[in-house]
């Protein structure tokens, strides 16, 4: 069918549906009423001129041979078999021609593969659209929002059907999606330091085990959904990059951040295997010349991970100062007791030195020693220091603060922990939500590209893996 056919076809329907509308309609006089009856009158015109043009479009390409060849094996036409299909201009019908081989088996569409649509009933344009919204908001809010501003109009169930649909897609060319999407990432100009972190943040899920909220002993009644649900740890990577410090501020400049996230998995193999790998794709974009850190906050898995992999020999790791702080007043709390002057004192103190002198850490180390000689402890308080002691004995290597600031290197794990909060946290655990492992990774992956900035490149990588698989 030539544009002409499709234009003239569109035409046709628009005008006699505006006409028909324009019947019921009292025009004498313009009022905020009949502004809104116009503007949907136009809205309902478009969607049926659309449907109706872009059917005949499509069914202008159905194949009318009585046998066709597919993958070697000759199939015979056996029925017109209509399906309904999710438009931009909403539902339409599309009579399709169906093949089959004579022994029977699975039939052929031919239309379907024409246009990609094999295994969907949602066009392109409207997965992209619900995928997009899906990153952000659930199905239910999605479905209202598009009943407010698109032409098309599924319901939460089509929705949620939808992205596990791409979802399962994703995760089946996982490897090739990251690898093309990474030919098309940049390193913001001006970047100085490359810093790649990870953390993990809790999730809900559909599945038995500890719901670690409340005190073993203390007894509550569960109904069958806290029985079969419980929280685990999902994580997430950030690979952020800075540049210059500006006057007056501690910090410098945060240019931009890449993410990846996984949910929750023994021992986060696939994410680590996942976040090496962009880190590798990431690195590569960087000269020799920037810089690479590792920041972490106190977790001992992720150091001894971190530790003992080759992969980062290169790296400076450095601890979070945030989280390193935490410690630093625990330590006062254990050496003075809570809400004591002399502990602020004492914090304030060890604070600055932890930030302007090279061996801060060894300065807190020599404090503590000093003051759990000369104070009398109790035995909770000389507990609690003991663990503060350990905590910067095993990291003061990691607490090159000073150095980090002179060189005007970030000190904090700011990105990857509002990552945490922003991509899992916001999305994942609004009141009443509990995940499948696939389900809550399907949203992962498309809420990451778009947190990363990378939607557009994600969606046409996306086009382009199934057209070649």
């Amino acid at each position: 069918m030539i544009i002409t056919d499709i234009v003239k076809l569109a035409t046709e329907q628009f005008e006699q549906q505006m006409f028909e509308f324009g019947k019921k309609l009292n025009t004498q006089q313009l009022t905020a009423e009949l502004a809104d009856q116009v503007s949907m009158a136009l809205q309902k015109s478009l969607s049926g001129a659309g449907a109706i043009a872009y059917k005949a479009f499509l069914e202008s390409y159905d194949p009318e041979d009585r046998v066709i060849d597919a993958n070697g094996q000759k199939l015979r036409f056996k029925m017109v078999s209509p399906k309904t299909f999710l438009s931009p201009f909403g539902k339409i019908n599309v009579h399709r021609r169906l093949y089959q081989a004579d022994t029977g088996g699975v039939g052929c569409v031919p239309l379907d593969h024409l246009w990609d649509m094999d295994g969907h009933f949602a066009t392109v344009q409207v997965r992209e659209a619900i995928c997009l919204s899906m990153a952000h908001m659930t199905a239910e809010e999605t479905e209202q929002l598009f009943k407010k501003c698109t032409l098309f109009q599924p319901s939460a169930t089509a929705i949620k059907h939808i992205v596990e649909k791409v979802g399962e897609e994703i995760s089946h060319h996982k490897e090739q999606i990251v690898q093309q999407i990474s030919t098309k990432q940049s390193v913001p100009d001006g970047t100085r330091v490359l810093v790649a972190s990870m953390d993990g943040a809790n999730v809900l899920l559909r599945e038995p085990g500890s719901r670690q909220r409340r005190p073993v002993e203390r007894p509550s009644k569960q109904d069958g959904a806290d029985k079969q649900s419980s929280y685990k740890n999902a994580m997430v990577g950030s690979f952020s990059f800075y540049g210059d410090t500006h006057q007056n501020q501690d910090c410098p400049e945060r240019l931009g951040s890449y993410y990846t996230a996984r949910m929750p998995e023994d021992r986060a193999v696939s994410f680590k295997g996942d976040f090496e790998r962009q880190l590798e794709f990431i690195q590569a974009k960087v000269t020799d010349k920037v810089p690479k850190i590792l920041l972490f906050d106190g977790a001992r898995g992720l150091w001894k991970y971190a530790e003992n992999s080759d992969r980062f020999n290169d790296y400076e790791k450095l601890i979070d100062f945030y989280h390193t702080s935490e410690h630093l007043s625990k330590a006062g709390e254990a050496l003075f007791g809570k809400g004591n002057d002399k502990a602020q004192a004492w914090y304030d103190k060890y604070w600055a030195k932890l930030i302007e002198d090279d061996d801060g850490a060894e300065s807190v180390l020599r404090s503590m020693d000093y003051y759990s000689r000369s104070e009398r402890l109790g035995k909770s308080m000389r507990k609690a220091l003991e663990a503060e002691h350990r905590f910067f004995r095993r990291n003061k290597h990691r607490m090159c603060y000073a150095s980090f600031r002179r060189r005007g290197f970030p000190i904090g794990s700011g990105p990857v922990e509002a990552a945490c909060k922003s991509i899992v946290k916001t999305r994942l655990c609004r009141s009443g939500m509990r995940w499948s492992r696939l389900g809550g990774q399907h949203i992962l992956d498309l809420r990451c590209y778009a947190k990363s900035g990378l939607w557009n490149e994600f969606w046409e990588t996306y086009k382009y893996v199934r057209k070649s698989a």
